[in-house]
């Protein structure tokens, strides 16, 4: 079997994706309203924040499992989180990317993927690992980048077609390289057969940032907004409304 190619992108000095959370208060408050939908009343042993970052979500994991990994395929973003996670005891560290995890088989029964299927073109690898380092009880949470959310449906329609079921490289063409950081949308159907293809099954949908919007952050108060978002995932799940689709999945009996 080929070496995986290293998903190092983030080691790049020039972006600090610490700082790339600035203003995104409201994207990153509607993602843990809706992991907090997904896990209510759940108790984990250890759980697992597959591409990370510099841990953003490590912290809130804390409140639902006794040990959480923050798994990252970029050391910069792994040095950054050693000063951002300090003083947070039972979270730990491991350098490794998601089609090639440094975890021992069953050895996860919680695993976070959240702003990461936008780097993977091909997720089959990936989730064959999910399923690997998941124990048998084990619950994954993955969140898609939705090329079929509603505004991309319209401008679609109007060009006479229908949302494509590949991922749709969003890359501009001079970034559309192998030297580039890959970029996609997912249909999320097609990922729910991808998934069954590895034996893992969807049982909870969640649409997600579904007021996601430089315009309306500058006019409507963001506690208003969050109100909206929390009422609005689960109806607007079976649509794929928002621009992210949250997906609670465990193995297939």
């Amino acid at each position: 079997m080929p070496k995986a190619k290293k998903a190092n992108q983030y080691d790049d000095p020039s972006f600090n994706y610490l700082n790339y959370w600035d203003g995104r208060d409201y994207e990153n408050a509607a993602e843990q309203i809706a992991l907090k939908r997904l896990l209510k009343g759940m108790r984990f042993k250890h759980a697992a924040d597959i591409g990370g970052g510099y841990g953003r979500l490590c912290v809130f994991l804390k409140d639902y499992a006794s040990k959480v990994t923050l798994a990252e395929p970029s050391q910069q973003q792994l040095d950054i989180g050693k000063e951002f996670l300090q003083g947070h005891k039972n979270i730990d560290m491991v350098l490794t990317q998601s089609d090639d995890l440094k975890l021992k088989d069953k050895s996860v029964d919680l695993i976070t993927v959240i702003r990461v299927m936008h780097h993977l073109p091909d997720p089959s690898k990936s989730f064959a690992e999910f399923k690997r380092v998941l124990s048998d009880d084990g619950i994954l949470i993955l969140e898609i980048a939705n090329n079929a959310h509603a505004l991309n449906r319209v401008r679609y329609a109007l060009k006479g077609k229908g949302i494509p079921k590949d991922p749709v490289d969003i890359r501009s063409s001079k970034n559309r390289n192998d030297k580039e950081i890959a970029f996609v949308n997912h249909n999320p159907k097609t990922v729910i057969k991808q998934l069954a293809h590895e034996g893992l099954k969807v049982e909870k949908v969640l649409s997600v940032s579904n007021l996601r919007s430089p315009a309306l952050k500058k006019v409507v108060p963001q506690a208003v907004m969050l109100n909206l978002e929390k009422a609005m995932q689960k109806p607007l799940a079976k649509s794929f409304f928002g621009p992210s689709t949250f997906l609670l999945i465990k193995k297939a009996s």
